[in-house]
């Protein structure tokens, strides 16, 4: 169904602008990006859920920290 308004945006793009989904596409970004790095070097494709637990394990602390301090900084600016 379409917006009535110019100022009213669909269900989806609502769900697309939402700060969950922009932390779950970021995420999942930066597993798929250590998914190809691990698999480049084991000379083979290490497979999703494989890579996906390692990057929670050994990066994704680090990750979201970093992420929080760049929104932060942000906000501050804005």
């Amino acid at each position: 169904m379409p917006p009535n308004s110019p100022n009213e945006s669909s269900p989806v793009e609502m769900v697309k602008n939402s700060t969950l989904y922009r932390e779950f596409h970021a995420e999942r970004k930066e597993i798929l990006k250590h998914k190809w790095f691990e698999s480049e070097k084991a000379g083979y494709d290490i497979g999703f859920e494989r890579a996906l637990t390692e990057w929670i394990v050994k990066h994704r602390a680090k990750w979201r920290k970093t992420r929080q301090a760049q929104e932060q900084s942000r906000g501050a600016q804005g």
